[in-house]
């Protein structure tokens, strides 16, 4: 675990008094309760590390934050980046996602403190430019991230259906066969809002709004886009970055460095766990990759309950998923 030596002093009664008055509940996904504050679920560790990011960070120049709702294409936003990253750096020659899992060089804030081996620098000694990322919806963001021009955010999002069904199994990858949870429970929580990080279309829409408002400041990426036309959406993201690319030949070496199949069978992410005491294996983090797989799983009825919360939710954005 990282030892964030340089971090400010926060006031832990002040969070414990907080946390006492909140909602939760008995989640029955691994049996561990949820907590509801300003409007999200999460356990009370990830609480816990959101509201002191919440209280403390402050933003630098070209600070990059990357933000998703869990299983929606996070582990591949964060490949690309770091090799966008790395291929504007001619004196780094090593391929960094050959090294360790790309979980590792773009921490996730709220469960940094999960991981088993120290990282490089923390949050706060991290030198610049910074890339690092959340799961957390815009409402908790630092006013320091929200209010400054110092820091850019980019988001990816998927068809709610996929993003269920890719939650579903990566849970379940911790259990025993005999305590899967159900399709059919996941799918009521879902459409109900009450699970890690929820609710799934308020966090969507959020970030969807504020792009909107703020195209310079926020990039919103949709999973299905990125299979379709890697080569544009890649190249959008490297502009955004400001790292754009010189030549064809550097967005190539891009896209087969980060190819779902080339990540999925590099040997770091065939083996090994960066949070072992989450259960969480590499594997874990790739599994299909592909759009549509949920016609694979649900039943009919499913399927119209999600379309119809979904249609419900975005009614008036302008957003499709």
């Amino acid at each position: 675990m990282s030892e964030k030596k340089s971090s400010p002093i926060v006031n832990n009664e002040e969070i414990e008094r907080i946390i006492e008055q909140l909602p939760k509940i008995d989640y029955f996904w691994n049996n561990y309760q949820l907590y509801q504050w300003e409007g999200f679920w999460s356990t009370l560790i990830i609480l816990k590390a959101a509201m002191v990011f919440k209280a403390t960070f402050k933003t630098k120049p070209n600070d990059f934050l990357l933000a998703s709702s869990i299983k929606t294409g996070t582990t591949w936003l964060k490949s690309i980046c770091i090799a966008i990253m790395q291929a504007g750096n001619k004196e780094e020659e090593e391929d960094l996602l050959v090294k360790d899992n790309p979980h590792f060089y773009v921490p996730t804030i709220e469960t940094m403190d999960y991981y088993s081996k120290p990282l490089t620098h923390d949050l706060y000694t991290m030198p610049s430019p910074r890339l690092f990322h959340t799961h957390l919806p815009y409402r908790v963001l630092p006013d320091s991230i929200k209010k400054s021009d110092n820091c850019k955010i980019i988001y990816i999002t998927r068809n709610p259906k996929d993003t269920l069904i890719s939650v579903w199994h990566f849970f379940n990858n911790r259990k025993r066969l005999e305590d899967l949870t159900p399709l059919e429970e996941v799918v009521e929580s879902f459409c109900k809002g009450v699970h890690l990080f929820g609710p799934f279309f308020e966090h969507v829409l959020e970030y969807w709004e504020e792009s909107k408002k703020n195209p310079q400041k926020i990039l919103f990426l949709k999973y299905e886009d990125l299979k379709i036309d890697p080569k544009k959406e890649v190249a959008k993201i490297a502009l955004f970055l400001g790292k754009p690319f010189g030549n064809e030949e550097d967005l190539e070496i891009v896209l087969n460095k980060c190819s779902l199949e080339r990540l999925k069978n590099l040997e770091v992410n065939k083996s090994g766990s960066l949070l072992p005491s989450m259960s969480i294996h590499n594997s874990a983090y790739f599994r299909k990759g592909i759009v549509g797989d949920w016609k694979n799983y649900m039943k009919p009825e499913m399927e119209e309950q999600i379309d119809k919360i979904t249609k419900l939710k975005l009614q008036g954005s302008g957003l499709e998923l």
